[in-house]
């Protein structure tokens, strides 16, 4: 049985391809758990990991959570249908504490195992919706999660010429959504190169190729 309210069953025979992360950006989780689990509000995910490392679970992995909102990942809408949401404990400003890193490292081998989902699965809200979400923000540390097999990050450090209509179009190889170049931007920054600023570089259109590669191998 699930504890929130807010969930149904996942449309037109689609099932997981994707870990959608999301921070709560609320000081207290007991409040954002409350707001999950209220029908008014209409948003839940499919599990809640508390800054002390407990899991709450929320939606029955097999239905439909109400999590992602508009936004499109590899060319595809309804995101909810498509993913696993995981809401984080955390105000968006902080730290992630060590406690929930390592229940989240707990959490989703298990998750990426039942549902066939490759590392490069594994996708932050600010990823499907550019412009409208940041979470899990900067300060959330994806090298973790790639180190541990749970997430992709850039291997190489290697540059490519900068070239903006290549780098979209490795950015939407990759998942990213057509957007306007300077949410893209923002987007796969904050993806891959977090606090970075200034106009498209080589280093960026370096990271998208390598990670276009990736996925295409």
């Amino acid at each position: 049985m699930s504890l929130s309210p807010n969930f149904g069953p996942r449309r037109d025979g689609l099932r997981p391809e994707l870990v959608v992360l999301h921070y709560t950006a609320m000081p207290d989780c007991d409040a954002a758990l409350r707001v999950l689990c209220t029908p008014e509000r209409e948003v839940s995910a499919h599990y809640l990991i508390r800054r002390d490392g407990r899991v709450v679970a929320l939606v029955d992995e097999a239905m439909r959570a109400w999590h992602a909102g508009a936004g499109t990942w590899r060319g595809h809408g309804d995101v909810n249908s498509r993913s696993i949401g995981i809401e984080l404990d955390n105000d968006g400003g902080s730290p992630f504490a060590a406690p929930l890193m390592d229940a989240l490292e707990g959490l989703l081998p298990g998750i990426l195992s039942r549902w066939s989902i490759p590392p490069h699965g594994v996708i932050g809200h600010s990823c499907m919706a550019p412009g409208r979400k940041i979470d899990p923000g900067p300060r959330f540390d994806w090298c973790r999660l790639a180190r541990a097999g749970l997430a992709l990050w850039p291997e190489g450090k290697g540059e490519a010429p900068v070239d903006a209509e290549r780098f979209r179009t490795e950015a939407q190889a990759y998942g990213f959504p057509d957007v306007a170049d300077d949410l893209l931007l923002a987007a796969v920054r904050l993806r891959f190169r977090p606090r970075v600023t200034g106009p498209l570089d080589g280093r960026d259109c370096g990271v998208m190729a390598e990670m276009a590669a990736r996925i295409s191998a």
